[in-house]
């Protein structure tokens, strides 16, 4: 058993080192410098060897249905904020949840002080409302967070958008939390 693992591995091995050898090679021929040759030989073998796992990441992807608005809507208030908070910890960013009451309208705190992202989550039947950009925006100083989110599985009101506007509060509704994880990268990136 363990020989056919030897010989697999081997394989794999030489299959890397001709891909190496003749990416060298080619790039040569083709009017690279000799560092850039070295450097596509040396590189040619990681990109075979992640080749395989990158594919395997794009077919999953593109075969998972992203159902984020439609499963959103049988959560309880805090199931959705559990929901949300999994998605930013998705993104590698510190994440602390505040307590359910005294919270001052945050609901989750992201990132790391001085340029701390307050969000605060509604899950509700119906559009969401100024109160609740004002809470956020009102309780963001309280909780040291420099920015404002309102994270909901519905839409927002027409005065509610023009509100966050005013404050730059960043809003993500129904239809659009399928991009709250590159909303939630771009806002704790720039920090």
């Amino acid at each position: 058993m363990s020989e056919g693992r030897l010989t697999i591995r081997a394989v794999r091995l030489k299959l890397y080192l001709f891909v190496s050898v003749g990416s060298g090679i080619a790039a040569y021929l083709l009017g690279a410098q000799p560092q850039w040759s070295l450097a596509i030989a040396a590189l040619a073998p990681v990109a075979l060897a992640a080749l395989p796992h990158f594919l395997r990441g794009a077919l999953v992807g593109l075969s998972t249905r992203d159902d984020a608005a439609a499963g959103t809507s049988k959560m309880s208030g805090i199931e959705f904020e559990d929901y949300v908070a999994r998605v930013v910890r998705s993104c590698g960013v510190p994440v602390i949840m505040t307590s359910v009451t005294g919270d001052w309208g945050v609901d989750i705190i992201v990132g790391r002080r001085p340029n701390r992202l307050a969000i605060q989550c509604k899950r509700q039947a119906r559009p969401v409302g100024t109160s609740a950009i004002q809470e956020v925006v009102a309780g963001a100083p309280m909780q040291d967070c420099a920015k404002t989110m309102v994270v909901t599985n519905h839409e927002f009101t027409p005065a509610a958008r023009k509100l966050a506007e005013l404050h730059g509060c960043e809003l993500v509704g129904g239809k659009e939390l399928t991009r709250l994880r590159s909303t939630i990268r771009r806002l704790t990136a720039s920090a």
